[in-house]
């Protein structure tokens, strides 16, 4: 079963009390390494450790980005009296009374005195408070668990990819193995031909130069060593993307193994055929180097 995973991915989760409204914003690209960088408003620093905890015990790989915001809701204003403001007032009010003869004042008059009557916040509850952070840092979780479930799919979807282009490679490395070119009888003819332009180059060539010459011929013409590491390459390719666990940095490396092949393959080719299907394969091989930099 395909497990790899990307390191691309996206995931939001809202949540709300009666006082706050909220919502958490994910996304990950891919990444040499875990890089996380938490945007957080100003009071809620505190739940930076246990989102830094979370990530680092479910991601291996990649860029992310996580941020909250918050929207307080509408709440009805604390009225406090003003005592001893309101004292200050009524002893005003009743000197205003002795010097004047004026009648009292009423408690509706004394209480639009600025200042008898306070609009205020409530005072914030800690209990609250820690309710409300541990509310968040659920809906973080669950937003982290949606991420992975997207960088999941994402990573069935590259799995299936490389293994398509894995059969590619592999019915290339078949169709080189299989030419015609490659017969010990083509591979005669050609060493034949090589041979006689040698020796009218220079005639002064002795019969072991010639016969060392023409070795070398031989052997730069020989891909099969080539071919054989392209085989083991497909089948440790195959265990990767069936095998669990993060496995971007090994099929990275694979991949550049698979593309030095392919070109000591090529430089070697002497048959149209056979650097053609070297040519393709090294097309297929960068297509599956350019998946591979997304895995986790």
């Amino acid at each position: 079963m395909m497990t790899l995973k990307s390191m691309t991915g996206f995931a939001r989760q809202d949540g709300r009390t009666p006082n706050l409204a909220w919502h958490w914003e994910l996304r990950s690209v891919n990444g040499r390494g875990l890089d996380v960088r938490l945007r957080l408003p100003p009071g809620f620093e505190s739940l930076e450790p246990a989102i830094r905890d979370h990530i680092g015990k479910q991601l291996k790989r990649g860029s992310l980005s996580v941020s909250l915001a918050i929207a307080r809701q509408s709440q009805p204003n604390q009225i406090r009296l003003n005592e001893a403001a309101l004292e200050q007032v009524i002893a005003a009010a009743k000197r205003v009374c002795e010097l004047t003869g004026a009648p009292p004042a009423s408690a509706e008059g004394l209480l639009a005195v600025k200042g008898v009557l306070e609009v205020c916040d409530e005072a914030p509850d800690e209990d609250a408070i820690a309710q409300t952070q541990k509310a968040m840092l659920q809906s973080f979780v669950q937003a982290l668990e949606d991420l992975i479930a997207a960088r999941a799919q994402e990573g069935a979807r590259l799995a299936t990819v490389i293994a398509a282009q894995m059969t590619t490679v592999e019915a290339l490395v078949g169709q080189i193995e299989t030419s015609p070119a490659r017969t010990p009888e083509a591979i005669a003819v050609r060493l034949k031909e090589n041979v006689a332009r040698l020796v009218e180059a220079c005639d002064a060539l002795d019969d072991a130069r010639l016969h060392q010459e023409a070795v070398m011929l031989a052997t730069r013409a020989d891909v099969e060593e080539e071919l054989r590491r392209l085989r083991m390459h497909i089948a440790a390719a195959r265990e990767l993307l069936a095998g669990p666990g993060p496995a971007g940095r090994r099929l990275d490396f694979l991949a550049q193994e698979f593309n030095r092949e392919a070109n000591t393959l090529c430089s070697k080719a002497n048959d149209p055929q056979i650097t053609k299907a070297g040519l393709e394969l090294k097309v297929v091989i960068d297509q599956m180097r350019e998946q591979v930099q997304n895995i986790e």
